[in-house]
């Protein structure tokens, strides 16, 4: 079944790929893609949380001025905040902003300059980053890391470096920058929640019961959430769909107690199905790979998910 673009509810998410509470919306999203399907389209502009560091201030957390002062103040904000959304987050060696280093705007030009390329991969390579960024506190604004999570997902590295050296990345930013003004989207996440000519704006995090109220007043129950089963295949397949799972995210997608979610992970794990891989204080689940298949012409080696 086809659904047409004016049947389709469209979540635009302002945001900056080293935000915190953008990296704990993730779960909402995901359940949100689950539970809606094609009746759904999730989208993002970047807008760009950090511009220089040095000229940054945020006074609730006082993040700003000086890098190694900032980094351990955000450090210790997104392990607050990480208590409180679920998501993983590695504090210890967190240094993501320097003097040579002192803005997240790199991440966002990124970004774009795998949209230039392949929406999908795109996306994937935005989560790639918030995970590098938040989980793995890698240095996710400089070129190299940038140039090895692009690799990472599949991205044609010489095509990516063309985008960001000719201005046309750069200049696809500002695109945003300027949608984000428009909406005065100032604090991310902000999202724009959209049905046909029908907007609805939402600023900061968003549970998902606050989406569905939403989709179902602009909708008027036209699209509907969607049963899902919640049993090891139905969770498998969830974990095959996304290749990088949260425990969080398996557990509000499919509204498990912590029993329920421990039970279904260590029945895959015990099958051999998944793999867990440690970060920071959480982990993620991955399909467990199989040994590589390698095809002599195009020299690509691929595995294949259990």
């Amino acid at each position: 079944m086809t659904t047409s673009a004016s049947t389709v509810i469209e979540i635009i998410e302002f945001t900056d790929p080293v935000c915190t509470w953008c990296w704990g919306s993730e779960p909402v999203l995901r359940k949100l893609e689950t539970r809606f399907g094609e009746q759904i389209k999730i989208s993002f502009v970047m807008a760009g949380l950090v511009k220089d560091i040095t000229s940054f201030y945020d006074s609730n957390n006082d993040i700003g001025g000086d890098p190694a002062r900032s980094n351990a103040n955000i450090a210790r904000h997104w392990l607050e905040a990480s208590q409180r959304h679920g998501m993983p987050v590695k504090s210890e060696g967190f240094a993501l902003f320097s003097h040579d280093h002192p803005s997240s705007y790199p991440q966002n030009i990124a970004y774009k300059a795998a949209q230039l390329q392949d929406q999908k991969l795109a996306d994937r390579f935005l989560r790639r980053i918030r995970e590098a960024s938040a989980a793995e506190a890698k240095l996710t604004n400089t070129d190299e890391v940038l140039i090895e999570l692009a690799s990472e997902v599949g991205l044609d590295v010489a095509r990516f470096l063309e985008d960001l050296s000719s201005g046309a990345a750069l200049s696809a930013f500002k695109q945003d920058l300027a949608t984000a003004a428009k909406y005065r989207a100032h604090g991310f996440p902000t999202f724009l929640v959209r049905y046909g000519k029908k907007e609805v704006l939402l600023r900061g995090y968003q549970r998902y019961e606050e989406f569905k109220a939403v989709i179902g007043h602009l909708a008027n129950g036209t699209i509907r959430e969607r049963p899902i089963p919640a049993d090891e295949e139905a969770i498998m397949a969830f974990i095959q769909k996304y290749a990088s799972v949260a425990p969080v995210e398996i557990k509000m997608t499919f509204d498990l107690t912590d029993i329920e979610l421990n039970s279904a992970i260590n029945s895959l794990m015990a099958q051999q199905r998944i793999t867990r891989r440690e970060a920071g204080n959480g982990y993620f689940l991955s399909p467990k790979i199989s040994p590589m298949i390698c095809d002599a012409p195009t020299g690509v080696c691929t595995g294949q998910t259990s």
